[in-house]
């Protein structure tokens, strides 16, 4: 009988050591499964697969450059407003804002005949301020952000149109292209870095750049703990010692300095911006931010899923014209890809909780 039951353990053991490793992996898999920018990224291979199979010149290497660059111009504020979301709010005057800053740089340069480099700065002031006056509303008034900075986005439309025509008597400022500082701060902005065979522009770098550090932010930081405390519960936050109100207003003007940055760029590309620019970018940056797994309630997401987001963006915006395709279709792809990587995200939100 001993010696039955000897023979017998080692197969015990083993089959339990066999369940725990089956289990083990199933956890694992499951714990990936849950990473907020899981959805974005099973999307994004099926949109680069399709066109890549459809579309041969999406297949060429300057064709994914320019891809890049489109999804860069959206992602690079996407970065901010990832940001904002996962700590509990939203800007809706984003877009708009972008423009007040390229419209104040190329003003100011102009009229009073500034290095770009002045105007630039004085933009960079305009465009923290913009972003402060929304988080200090929002704390001070208790509003909403979606009234808030709706107010803001008819504030800014109105303004960046009914300004620079009062100033320049068009509805676009005066040209830059041959003041002071131009050729330097289009080479900070908006010039072309060659990448082997290709040609890539700064933006795409500045775009990863800034995804980095707000990543590391997130994950290695007090700061990005504070960020989805608040997110997660202002009240219960602020209980254990979080500065809520300095977390919102520092977000709102991460926004801002983004936006700064953003309409550099469109300033520094051309060296002239219109006035009426702008309007709707702000859905595309929410929309990048939401495919990549951040919820609209706040204290959940992540930057690299925003990132993901403006890529999906970029592929479907150009793959459309790469293939040949209607571009009234470009936003009706972006709407279905938002649907679906809402979906998905709350599927396995809702499995991974079961488990």
């Amino acid at each position: 009988m001993s010696q039955t039951l000897t023979a017998k353990a080692p197969a015990s053991g083993g089959g339990d050591s066999e369940k725990t490793l089956r289990v083990g992996r199933r956890s694992l898999l499951w714990r990936f499964l849950a990473r907020p920018e899981v959805g974005s990224l099973i999307g994004a291979v099926v949109v680069f697969a399709v066109f890549f199979t459809v579309a041969a010149p999406f297949r060429q290497a300057s064709s994914f450059s320019t891809v890049l660059y489109a999804s860069s111009t959206i992602g690079i504020m996407a970065v901010a407003v990832a940001l904002l979301m996962i700590g509990g709010e939203f800007d809706l005057s984003a877009g708009v804002a972008v423009i007040t800053s390229a419209l104040t740089a190329g003003i100011v340069s102009f009229q009073l005949s500034l290095n770009v480099w002045a105007g630039a700065g004085l933009a960079l002031v305009v465009s923290l301020a913009i972003g402060f006056l929304n988080g200090w509303i929002l704390i001070r008034t208790k509003l909403p952000s979606f009234l808030v900075t709706l107010s803001m986005f008819l504030m800014l439309q109105g303004l960046n149109i009914a300004v620079t025509k009062m100033i320049t008597g068009s509805v676009s400022t005066d040209s830059i292209n041959d003041m002071d500082g131009f050729d330097s701060a289009r080479a900070v902005f908006a010039s072309d870095i060659p990448i082997g065979p290709v040609n890539v522009r700064i933006t795409v770098l500045w775009w990863l750049l800034f995804a980095a550090i707000a990543t590391w932010v997130l994950a290695r930081t007090r700061v990005g703990n504070w960020i989805y405390a608040v997110g997660g519960s202002a009240e219960s936050a602020r209980a254990v010692g979080v500065p809520v109100a300095k977390v919102k207003i520092g977000l709102f003007m991460t926004v801002g300095f983004f936006a700064w940055f953003s309409g550099m760029h469109l300033l520094f590309a051309s060296g002239v911006q219109q006035s009426g620019e702008g309007v709707g970018n702000e859905l595309l940056y929410i929309m990048a931010a939401v495919v990549g797994g951040c919820l609209l309630t706040g204290g959940y997401g992540t930057v690299v899923g925003a990132v993901i987001g403006a890529f999906i963006y970029g592929m479907t915006r150009q793959g459309i014209v790469y293939a040949g395709w209607d571009n009234n279709w470009i936003m009706f792809f972006v709407g279905a890809m938002l649907l679906l990587a809402v979906v998905v995200n709350m599927w396995v939100r809702t499995q991974t909780s079961k488990r």
